[in-house]
């Protein structure tokens, strides 16, 4: 057989044909995956986000709280008892 026949083209055309399709179905599933997964880790990363807010807030009024404790100390260690 050579390569002057048209069978052998029209082989050589089919199977470029299924090589590129399968290419196309895969890149598009892959693609499919990797924004489904994004979509996850951003929907994490928010609730992470909101779980640290309510950290951070806790944590800022415990400050707060120990602020106003250790002014209030030193207003009467320094005799500035108002």
């Amino acid at each position: 057989m050579q390569l002057t026949e048209p069978q052998v083209w029209t082989l050589i055309g089919v199977f470029t044909t299924i090589v590129i399709g399968m290419l196309t179905v895969v890149s598009n599933s892959f693609v499919r995956v990797m924004r489904a997964e994004f979509r996850r880790l951003d929907e994490k990363v928010d609730g992470l986000r909101v779980v640290m807010d309510a950290r951070f807030s806790s944590v800022e009024r415990s400050l707060d709280g120990l602020d106003r404790d250790v002014d209030a100390l030193t207003r009467r260690m320094l005799g500035e008892e108002t």
